[in-house]
């Protein structure tokens, strides 16, 4: 040991100081990133919500998990939709009624949320508003209204929902007229309906073999299957090679008043009570 400055002496020549292996850590971030595609890709990828679609069950600015396996893979279960638009699917099962879920219309690119109300073969008809399934009408019980609090991510227009924007105790509520739906096997969930649209009344139709009837929560606000695609509709029944997954729950839920560069805004931002929310239907006892 140096006396004067107490470091200790090197009993040997000094040892170079190893180089960084440039292209073992690039394969290392590679590898990692290829397999954050494969699980986005095959087993579950996080989504948000970008529309009023499908409110009350989803609202603007929700996060939530969409498995990607339950009914088998196809050429839109990749992350990016870069494969050529197909109707194979491998290990390919059906939805089930109800099921909510991630679609693309055919020769499109973009995910679509929708829930499953008809399957292959039946008969489907819209009459004010009233949901006709093989000729029957689907159970639909009003409920109360769903006070939805007024945000930047929800902010109930008057031109998109006239009359239902209401103030209680001091702050703004979209009051939302609600109705239960129940299908036949049995699987329950909740619709908006403000007040008559142009979609209310569709068809009938009969859903072709291989694809699947899907409507949004939000009846008079939802471009699905009851529209075309010029007007931004999945353009009538959706092959079930274009549904790349299903909903299972929310993760959590953003007001849209956050500022990315201040993250003291972060925490305020969430909405209290939707996380952990599943996206699972009700199923009625039996």
């Amino acid at each position: 040991m140096n006396k004067e400055t107490g470091i200790l002496a090197s009993d040997g020549p000094a040892v170079p100081a190893k180089k960084t292996d440039w292209l073992g850590e690039a394969k290392s971030i590679g590898l990692l990133v290829l397999a954050v595609l494969g699980f986005h890709s095959f087993i579950a990828k996080p989504f948000y919500i970008p529309s009023e679609s499908m409110m009350p069950t989803l609202l603007v600015g929700d996060r939530l998990v969409v498995s990607k396996y339950p009914y088998g893979w196809s050429w839109v279960s990749p992350s990016f939709h870069v494969m050529p638009e197909g109707r194979g699917k491998l290990l390919g099962r059906t939805p089930e009624r109800g099921d909510v879920v991630i679609a693309v219309p055919p020769g499109e690119r973009a995910d679509y949320i929708k829930r499953v109300i008809g399957l292959p073969g039946d008969r489907l008809a819209m009459v004010r508003g009233q949901v006709y399934l093989n000729g029957r009408p689907v159970p639909r019980e009003a409920r109360p209204p769903a006070m939805i609090p007024v945000d930047e991510n929800a902010p109930c227009s008057p031109a998109d929902f006239p009359g239902v924007r209401v103030e209680e105790g001091g702050r703004l509520y979209c009051r939302l007229p609600i109705f239960r739906e129940t299908l036949p096997n049995g699987r329950s969930y909740d619709t908006a309906d403000v007040g008559y649209s142009i979609a209310d009344d569709f068809g009938p139709i009969t859903v072709p073999a291989g694809h699947v009837f899907l409507m949004g929560d939000n009846r008079d606000r939802s471009a699905d299957s009851r529209f075309a695609l010029e007007e931004q509709g999945l353009g009538g029944p959706v092959p079930l090679s274009n549904i790349g997954g299903r909903a299972e729950l929310l993760t959590f839920s953003l007001d849209g008043s956050a500022k990315l560069l201040n993250p003291l805004t972060w925490p305020g931002s969430l909405r209290g009570g939707r996380a952990g929310t599943s996206l699972l239907p009700d199923r009625a006892a039996e």
